[in-house]
């Protein structure tokens, strides 16, 4: 299994020339979906893909989480090649994807129950008691997870993903469609874990929230990678801010303003 491989590579995820291409159907020619794609995320790192609907956000976690092949180039988890090592890689990371697969017609607990037999894991009950306990799901663990919020849907596929103890995690749009501070509390209990985690979302908010380093992708392309700060910076760069005040009160708002540096 790739005795050659570097396995105390300083980077839990290497993206080395990645490139994946669609055929179209009744068109010779073929759609670009992820163009060359170099990226290195660190070991405990959480590396955030920021991009718009379509840019091929899923794909990428596709391909890294071995559930696709890419038309040339490769990837390296925990310093083994994707190609090569397969059962290496599902046996070491945890995969959500947006709508992720739960059984709403069995309590919480039995969902995790149900994963577990899959998964082969010994001592189960206590292991699902104890991420119930962290993910705050204790309470509605024996209850139906049709009767379940969003926010507590996602905490249970969370579950799930975590009941392997994988050492990466892939994350794919999991706050999608939550209310903010819903999505803001399951990003404080994540960052309990001290996981290496590679999130995607379209929503600025939720990388910058939970993530140390930002890639912006946009039509198969990663345009920027840098820090968050460096983020917020590039984004609000140009800015216009229109404010409308009555005139008795534009004396008071220009005073504000010159006092801002």
């Amino acid at each position: 299994m790739g005795n050659n491989e570097n396995l105390n590579s300083e980077y839990d995820i290497e993206i080395l020339n990645l490139t994946k291409n669609y055929k179209i159907k009744g068109n010779k020619k073929e759609f670009r979906a992820l163009d060359n794609i170099n990226l290195k995320v660190e070991k405990g790192e959480i590396f955030g893909l920021l991009g718009p609907n379509g840019a091929g956000k899923t794909t990428m976690v596709s391909i890294l989480t071995t559930l696709i092949q890419p038309t040339s180039g490769t990837a390296k988890i925990l310093g083994r090649d994707i190609l090569k090592n397969k059962r290496f890689v599902k046996e070491n990371i945890g995969l959500m994807l947006g709508g992720d697969m739960i059984y709403y017609r069995l309590s919480g607990y039995k969902n995790l129950r149900f994963f577990s037999k899959i998964y082969n894991i010994k001592d189960y009950n206590k292991k699902i008691y104890d991420l119930s306990d962290k993910l705050n799901l204790t309470e509605w663990l024996h209850q139906y997870v049709e009767n379940y919020s969003a926010g507590m849907k996602v905490k249970l596929a969370l579950a799930r993903v975590l009941l392997i103890d994988p050492k990466i995690l892939f994350l794919d749009e999991p706050m999608l469609g939550l209310d903010p501070k819903i999505a803001k509390s399951i990003v404080d209990i994540l960052m309990k874990f001290n996981k290496t985690i590679f999130l995607t979302s379209h929503q600025m908010n939720i990388v910058e929230s939970l993530c140390n380093r930002i890639a912006f992708l946009r039509e198969g392309k990663i345009k920027k990678v840098d820090t968050k700060e460096n983020f917020k910076n590039f984004f609000l760069k140009g800015t216009k801010i229109q404010i409308q005040v009555s005139n008795n009160r534009k004396n008071d708002l220009v005073k504000t303003l010159s006092s801002l540096e």
